[in-house]
């Protein structure tokens, strides 16, 4: 299983990104996804999870209105749009698959991560 993230970069503060995630080497619908990030010298954190049909979908409460998470599961593909980016969101930003929402355990394969970087 393989998952290859971008769409990371530099942005000023108050700007968007568009991360994408796409799932290769099983059946992309039968699994949750998520996003965590990992800001140096931090542990890694949830950022956001949708299920597996999209219907349900979880925030991390520091990114509630400003970030959305989505999939297309035609493309075994899944979605972070990130507005209103602020400096402590600087991070590298990791995709993960599997079976949980919140709960980095619950993940079994993760992508290499994208740096998203948000300047003042």
């Amino acid at each position: 299983v393989q998952l290859q993230a971008c769409g990371g970069g530099s942005v000023q503060a108050g700007g968007s990104l568009r991360l994408s995630c796409v799932v290769s080497g099983r059946l992309f619908s039968n699994y949750a996804m998520g996003w965590f990030r990992q800001a140096p010298g931090k542990e890694r954190e949830f950022v956001a999870a949708i299920s597996r049909s999209g219907a349900a979908k979880y925030y991390a409460d520091f990114v509630k209105g400003r970030f959305t998470i989505s999939r297309d599961n035609a493309r075994d593909t899944v979605y972070l749009q990130m507005n209103s980016l602020k400096p402590e969101d600087t991070a590298v930003y990791y995709c993960a698959t599997g079976k949980g929402v919140r709960e980095v355990d619950l993940y079994d394969f993760w992508g290499q991560g994208t740096q998203v970087t948000v300047s003042t």
